[in-house]
């Protein structure tokens, strides 16, 4: 279910009290000025500690092929993620989604996870935080496996931060290999209540056992 989002000119407050709510804005493309508020019958999920690392995947990150920082190239990473693709000829990111995530960046509550190669950004992954709950909003990737190891190390800094709920909005086959469930529309609210009640916080640096906990499947 989607409603198109009009005036009054839509703020970082309003767009925290959707997602308190469970409704997300999205664009048609990327020149689209208009938002449209979803709230699907169906919400994909992630649960924390049923997060499952392929084993292939598990030697990448121990690897240590790619650096991996938190929030210091967010910009860059929402317009990684608004850039084509293959597969992917139009995005959902318009300017003024764009404008309200680096608002949000800078008050706090949006994040980014980068991955790096010989200097350079070549995936990552962004998304809100509120509360105990965080609501992954897109991820890119310039090599193979650089935004896989990028939701790795988000999820190790979720559980190290006390989040309850990851929100991925939508199941996808590359999200359910790591573990991604469907649920009702209802239930998903019920977990978002309950994860809005949690104090969390997101680390910016990760302790190497805090990651060896989540590739291991560790729960908290």
């Amino acid at each position: 279910m989607s409603n198109r989002a009009g005036s009054p000119r839509i703020t970082p407050e309003m767009l925290l009290r959707a997602y308190a709510i469970g409704i997300f804005p999205m664009a048609e493309s990327r020149h689209d000025p208009h938002l449209y508020w979803i709230d699907p019958d169906a919400r994909g999920i992630l649960p924390l500690d049923d997060f499952h690392v392929p084993r292939s995947l598990k030697k990448t990150v121990l690897k240590g092929s790619f650096q991996v920082t938190a929030d210091r190239a967010f910009e860059d990473v929402v317009a990684g993620c608004a850039e084509p693709a293959p597969g992917r000829r139009q995005t959902w990111i318009n300017d003024t989604i764009f404008d309200l995530c680096r608002k949000l960046h800078v008050m706090g509550y949006a994040h980014s996870v980068e991955t790096w190669l010989d200097g350079e950004l070549v995936g990552g992954l962004y998304g809100v935080a509120l509360g105990g709950a965080f609501f992954g909003e897109s991820m890119f990737s310039r090599e193979t496996d650089a935004s896989k190891v990028a939701l790795v190390h988000l999820v190790a800094r979720l559980k190290r931060g006390g989040f309850a709920l990851l929100d991925t909005q939508f199941v996808t086959k590359h999200l359910e290999r790591f573990g991604a469930i469907e649920i009702s529309r209802d239930i998903y609210r019920k977990h978002l209540t309950e994860a809005l009640k949690h104090r969390a916080s997101f680390p910016t640096e990760l302790p190497m056992n805090a990651l060896s906990e989540t590739l291991n499947g560790i729960a908290r």
